[in-house]
């Protein structure tokens, strides 16, 4: 990835994150006040696609989660090929330290969340629900803090949240799944081996690709597995370095042209769906009960624990390195921003709880306080560290050209 390229991303992300916070805001106003009713009406609005026998009929909220979360995981995984054939995830030692600390950030996270839901069985499925990133939401907080953030920061905060979603995918195939259908998985086989064939056939038609892949979501969808699988699926068949027509790279062409319906379009829709929750009747006690507190506790105290712990560790071991031009201080203030869990907390959740409004409404509650408390005390070590970092390079330049001045009077 070039260092424009980059920046471009950044700024896509950064402005996405600013995004999802009016997303979050309006839908908690939503659920709040008069429009409540609205509200949920809008959600389970019944929508239906049929074809013949084939009948897809689900409310608009599952339409959502699990229709364009797809092209959102669609994206994750263009993303995720590319930096793994040729970006930040290409060689050992540049995926190291985000390596090291997207381990850590999951799995503390789900050790405390289990160690607090462990007196209710019911909840602790959810152990995953902490474990995510969103980035665009921490990225959004870093275009706060101006253009004194590092470089190297961002993009290490870039490279971790990929590794992040990596390891977000692996956790839904793996733990997520429903009752399978075997007819389903043989027919989602079949469009894996079409997707793979046309790949090595050099076929470059994204059309093509689509195709296949809608029909592969629509097996996976009916499988058992979760949907937006299949959009992970589909963009690993789709070729980066082969060309199309117009001499461009088809992955890197379809990535450029989702990237913003993703961010400014599916993922602040996806966030106004699911953060809507309701805080009538609610007291302080409702904060201590052991599925929010598992959540809010995890994202908040258990990713920050996580990253720099396991990163302390390893680079003390000389299995990685701190990046250049970045201090403990500014590292810590990046580590508690990868508690804002929000799109792919919500989205977890979604899959991993099914105890009814009661259970949807506590997690969501759990993951907005961890969110927001990670999201304000990242914001406030983050300012500070590099208020430290401006005052300590306006006091060497002052003490150089002091030294100037001395030496031009002897």
């Amino acid at each position: 990835m070039t260092v424009q390229a980059i920046r471009d991303f950044l700024k896509l992300e950064s402005a996405s994150g600013l995004m999802l916070i009016g997303a979050m805001l309006l839908a908690l106003i939503c659920a709040n006040t008069a429009l409540s009713t609205l509200y949920a009406g809008l959600l389970q609005t019944h929508v239906e696609v049929q074809v013949g026998a084939l009948e897809l009929a689900k409310p608009l909220l599952l339409w959502i989660n699990d229709g364009l979360m797809a092209i959102f995981f669609l994206l994750v995984g263009l993303e995720v090929k590319r930096e793994v054939l040729e970006g930040e995830l290409s060689s050992l030692p540049q995926i190291a330290l985000p390596g090291i600390a997207a381990l850590g950030g999951m799995l503390v996270p789900a050790l405390i969340y289990v160690w607090v839901t462990w007196s209710n069985p019911a909840v602790l499925q959810g152990w995953a629900i902490p474990a995510a990133t969103d980035i665009a939401f921490a990225l959004g907080v870093l275009a706060l803090l101006g253009k004194g953030v590092p470089n190297s920061l961002k993009l290490f905060l870039l490279t971790l949240a990929i590794m992040d979603d990596l390891g977000a995918i692996v956790i839904i195939a793996l733990f997520y799944t429903s009752d399978l259908s075997l007819v389903s998985l043989f027919l989602a086989a079949l469009a894996i081996v079409g997707l793979v064939s046309m790949n090595r056939l050099g076929v470059t038609r994204i059309a093509a690709y689509v195709v296949v892949g809608v029909f592969l979501w629509v097996c996976v969808l009916k499988s058992g597995v979760h949907a937006t699988l299949a959009g992970v699926v589909l963009a690993f068949a789709i070729p980066l370095r082969a060309k199309d027509q117009h001499g461009n790279s088809p992955l890197r062409h379809l990535e450029h042209n989702l990237h913003p319906w993703v961010a400014f379009g599916i993922l602040p829709l996806f966030a106004f769906a699911n953060a809507g929750v309701s805080l009538t009747g609610m007291s302080p006690s409702d904060l201590l009960a052991p599925l929010p507190l598992g959540i809010a506790a995890g994202l908040f105290i258990g990713k920050q624990l996580g990253i720099v712990g396991f990163c302390w560790i390893g680079i003390k071991l000389g299995l990685a390195r701190l990046p250049q031009g970045i201090n403990w201080r500014e590292f810590h203030g990046m580590a508690v921003l990868c508690g804002i869990g929000f799109t792919m907390s919500l989205f977890v959740a979604t899959l991993a709880l099914d105890g009814g409004a009661e259970t949807a409404d506590a997690a969501r509650l759990g993951i907005l306080l961890g969110s927001l408390a990670s999201a304000l005390t990242g914001y406030v070590l983050l300012r500070r560290a590099l208020q430290k970092r401006t005052a300590g390079q306006q006091l060497a330049r002052s003490g150089g050209d002091c030294g100037e001045i001395d030496d031009r009077a002897a």
